[in-house]
């Protein structure tokens, strides 16, 4: 048996090295800038690919989502909404509505004014809850703007003439939509139908007075009165709905006369 070994085989010896401090990990900092500068290449190729595959049209759109045109206006600017009014009025559309003076084209000046309320880059939430009171439609008289209730949200209260605060301020948006045109404009009032057991049928007298309320909401938000060509109550004769007395029926149409 050589000297040295042990009865057992030769022995082990098992060494252990501790790591110093300077060479553990590194940390992944450089991973994180990598991933960002990979992302703002992406976004970049991703633009170049965009302008290269939309057409003029496309990018105008693009750029006037980017750029919303409803922006907020001082109080100061409309009249006669003082008291009561709350800070959802303040806002206005401003749309380039082209002047009919010269642009000689209805159709045009129609088109733009429904692009005006259509809620279209809103800025607020409250506004484009405002716009859902609104329906716009073409017809040989001219442009109608039907402003009418929602399920929840009556424009007037109960079975009155009274304005509920939302109708008030929309109509702030709209007489300064109008305001940019000048085309006449009338207005014509429609209710829903009531029981025939009623003695006397509040149709013709609340779709009148309804009427007249936004007209004198108009005004208040300095309308000229003087483009008011007509006030018309049509009762319950031209419902919306098939069941006359769905309360959707009820709404009040301005038209913007050619």
């Amino acid at each position: 048996m050589a000297a040295g070994k042990g009865l057992n085989g030769p022995s082990i010896i098992i060494k252990r090295i501790e790591a110093s401090g300077e060479g553990g990990h590194h940390g992944g900092a450089w991973k994180v800038a990598y991933a960002d500068f990979v992302t703002a290449m992406m976004a970049f190729f991703l633009l170049l690919w965009l302008l290269s595959a939309t057409t003029e049209d496309q990018k105008s759109g693009l750029a006037d989502y980017f750029a919303p045109t409803v922006i907020q206006t001082p109080s100061s600017t409309t009249s006669g909404g003082g008291e009561g009014t709350d800070e959802g009025v303040r806002h206005a559309i401003e749309a380039p509505l082209p002047d009919t003076d010269k642009a000689g084209d209805f159709e045009e000046v129609a088109k733009a004014v429904q692009d005006s309320l259509t809620g279209t880059g809103a800025e607020s939430a409250q506004l484009t809850n405002l716009l859902q009171h609104v329906v716009t439609r073409m017809t040989d008289e001219g442009l109608v703007i039907e402003l009418g209730d929602l399920t929840d949200a009556p424009l007037f209260v109960d079975d009155t003439a009274q304005p509920q605060p939302a109708l008030s301020e929309l109509m702030g948006i709209i007489a300064r939509v109008i305001g940019h045109v000048r085309n006449d404009v009338a207005l014509t009032g429609h209710v829903r139908a009531y029981p025939e057991t009623l003695l006397a049928s509040p149709v013709w007298p609340l779709s009148d007075a309804r009427a007249h309320t936004v007209r004198n909401l108009l005004e208040q938000q300095g309308f000229n009165g003087k483009r008011v060509q007509r006030v018309s109550a049509f009762g319950d004769r031209k419902p919306r709905r098939p069941n006359p007395m769905d309360p959707l029926n009820n709404r009040v149409e301005l038209i913007l006369l050619r």
